[in-house]
Parts: C-alpha cells; structure tokens; sequence
C-alpha cells in the first residue's frame, strides 16, 4: 500500500537508486518520484513488481492543462505506470469546474493504470472538497490524495475520514504528507485510504509489531 516517495527538489540519481533498491527489498507498490527521474526509476526497475509514479504539475498545479497534458505524455513515454497530478486549486476555488474536469481528463487519457488528483485539504472548505471530489470523478481519475506534503501541517486520519464520507465508493484515498510512523499509516488505513505516500516507509515498516 505504500508509494515510497522522493520529492525534494535537491533529490540525486543516488537518491533516487537508494529509493528503488529499498522499494524493492522492502515490497512497496511503488516508488514516486518528479518527472526527471521517471525514466531512471522505470529502467531500475525494470523486470520488477513496483510501479513508477510520476507526478504532474507538482507541487502547485497553478499551470495550464496543456501543460500538465504534455507533462502527463512524457512520464507515460518514460514508464511511469501511475500519475499524481495537482489540481488546480486556484481555479477550484474561483469556480472554473470545467477548467478542473478538462484538465484531468487531459491526464487521465494517457491510460495510466491510475490517476491520483492531490487537491491539499487544509487549503479548502467542506464544500471546496465535495466540489473537488465531483470534478476528479468526472474527470475520470480514480484517487483522491490528501496533499502534495509541501504544507506545513501534516495530512491527519480526520482529513482522510472526511475525503471517504464526501467520495464515498466513487474515488480511492491517498494519504500523503507528514506520515512517518506504523501507528500514523495504520490510522490513516482505517480512516479509509488505500495508498500512503511517504518518504519514510522503511521507517514505518520497522516500526510494524512482531
């Protein structure tokens, strides 16, 4: 369940080949990393059960979606098997819904095995995230995700529980941002998500029980 994550804009190809060897020791769904590195990661992983994710339009989603379009074509080129892509909130928040929708099913026609729409819910309102939430399923994608983990306050297992009670059946949860710990992960499992992302799987594996 986890999406063992590399964001950090300082990251090296090392860092990125310490990544996949720990992802491939340790089991994890996949790796996840900024679109410069989806080719390496895939070509390290080739032959393996671990997915590459590419993230698209990170970490502000502020750019145009024939940016995110071609963005979305290169880390599909590259390998990349899944895509997290940032909504505009912006334009969420200003009431462009079919902005929101075009910008997804720009992404999601790349026919990534899945499309994972980050829409940062300490920025938004009850409301806002409904709304979010109705434009990812139209937009075709299959997962919300809590956060790009580049604000300050961590994701908690309430924002999850709120994302399962507004989605419902209709979209997966991701949650990501500030998950460091067994007992964090598993509160945010039983709140509803189905996929963590984390820099610190190993971490949270070790610190599993016996």
């Amino acid at each position: 369940m986890i999406d063992h994550t590399l964001l950090k804009p300082q990251a090296t190809e090392d860092d990125v080949k310490k990544l996949v060897d720990e992802a491939k020791q340790m089991g994890f769904y996949a790796v996840c990393v900024n679109p410069w590195y989806v080719g390496l990661a895939s070509r390290l992983l080739r032959g393996s059960d671990v997915r590459v994710v590419g993230v698209v339009g990170f970490p502000l989603g502020a750019t145009f979606a024939e940016v995110k379009e071609r963005e979305a074509g290169y880390i599909a080129e590259m390998g990349a098997r899944e895509a997290d892509m940032v909504m505009n909130i912006g334009a969420l928040r200003s009431g462009r819904y079919s902005d929101i929708v075009k910008e997804i099913r720009s992404v999601v026609k790349f026919n990534f095995e899945h499309v994972k729409v980050i829409i940062e819910v300490p920025l938004l309102t009850e409301e806002e995230i409904k709304i979010a939430c109705d434009a990812i399923a139209d937009g075709g994608a299959d997962f919300v995700k809590t956060s790009t983990g580049f604000l300050q306050r961590a994701t908690t297992a309430d924002d999850v529980a709120l994302l399962k009670r507004i989605a419902g059946d209709r979209l997966k949860i991701k949650a990501a941002g500030g998950i460091r710990s067994y007992d964090q992960a598993l509160e945010m499992i039983k709140a509803g998500a189905s996929r963590i992302g984390t820099s610190t799987g190993p971490e949270i594996l070790r610190g599993a029980p016996d």
